[in-house]
């Protein structure tokens, strides 16, 4: 039985990976590296200092300092979360849902925490939710499983027998490696690829997934 639903937050309760392209774009210019939106797509599902130690590989000397670029962008984001963030279709459908199954409920998310309670502020959705945890915490993030093996650690509940929600191809291998069941609402950056053939379900919107989708996820 699935006893805890573990949702990942950027591209797939909330549209932000605009607004990490942007903000990215932004403060890696103020130090001469000049990133495009494709540029960007690198770094999909990465945490956010895994994020500038990518760019700072390829070019090196650009960047003196890690910590400032790191808080440089999450300024960014969470300013353009406050003012243009809206949930994505279905997010309130599915924590209703959930909500109903009688499962624990969190989110483990490669972003800091204080952009995670940003979103879930601002959503009014803190009530779904026994669990809040961030990547930043971890000595690696996805796709490493870390963040979900930890979730589920401080859950109460083995992993086997949690349902993952992701919508990034590094979020879906950390999910996996962790030994949980995912299901894909895919980015279209990797929506038509067959790398997310290893999902357990793929889904074009959280507001697809109904019944017979529950049902079909549970063990023989």
């Amino acid at each position: 039985m699935i006893e805890a639903v573990i949702f990942d937050m950027d591209g797939l309760l909330i549209d932000s990976e605009p607004f990490w392209q942007e903000a990215e774009m932004i403060s890696f210019e103020k130090v001469g590296i000049l990133l495009d939106n494709t540029m960007c797509l690198e770094t999909m599902g990465l945490r956010v200092d895994q994020v500038v130690e990518h760019w700072n590989h390829k070019f090196p000397g650009y960047i003196h300092d890690k910590d400032a670029v790191v808080a440089d962008i999450m300024s960014g984001v969470i300013s353009l979360v406050m003012k243009k963030g809206m949930p994505r279709p279905g997010v309130y459908e599915i924590l209703e849902f959930m909500k109903d199954k009688n499962v624990k409920m969190a989110i483990a998310s490669s972003s800091q925490l204080i952009l995670i309670k940003t979103v879930v502020q601002k959503f009014g959705i803190g009530k779904y939710f026994n669990e809040l945890y961030s990547a930043e915490t971890e000595e690696y993030g996805k796709p490493h499983p870390g963040v979900y093996i930890t979730t589920a650690k401080v859950l109460g509940v083995a992993p086997e027998r949690c349902l993952a929600w992701e919508d990034s191809f590094n979020g879906l291998l950390s999910a996996k490696a962790a030994r949980m069941k995912c299901v894909c609402v895919p980015d279209e950056s990797i929506r038509r690829g067959s790398k997310i053939a290893i999902a357990d379900l793929v889904l074009d919107s959280l507001a697809d997934f109904d019944e017979g989708h529950w049902n079909g996820l549970m063990p023989n």
